[in-house]
């Protein structure tokens, strides 16, 4: 990803905004043109409290390129609890997550990019600190 569209895709990668469908009521993310249960448009703005479970996890050994200072590192299928699933880097586990363990969204670090060294951010989730 470009550091233009990185700008772009701000509100959905620091606060979790995506849409609600207004005919079925389905939270949408990420945010797209139409309702991918009613298939209606479905635009209506709708901020996720970044709260979830997760649904299964990983452990990345062979990262893709910008990534390989973090091997090793965790990702998983967050399931939110409004209802859709994301992928996502975990962070500050100082254990083995284990599938059903609650988790909230925080803003990090995801690489550094270019040779100037520009940080891109983004959102991980770790342990959840209050239920």
């Amino acid at each position: 990803m470009n550091l233009s569209q990185n700008w772009r895709l701000a509100e959905q990668r620091y606060r979790l905004v995506g849409e609600i469908c207004p005919h079925c009521g389905v939270k949408i993310y990420p945010p797209r043109d139409a309702c991918p249960d009613c298939s209606q448009p479905a635009q209506e703005r709708f901020t996720f409290s970044g709260k979830g479970e997760i649904y299964s996890y990983t452990v990345v050994l062979d990262a893709p390129e910008g990534y390989e200072e973090q091997v090793p590192y965790l990702i998983a299928l967050v399931k939110l609890d409004e209802g859709p699933m994301l992928t996502a880097q975990l962070t500050d586990f100082d254990r083995e997550p284990e599938i059903g363990d609650r988790v909230e969204m925080v803003t990090r670090k995801l690489r550094t990019e270019g040779n100037a060294g520009i940080i891109v951010y983004g959102y991980k989730f770790r342990p959840l600190l209050m239920p």
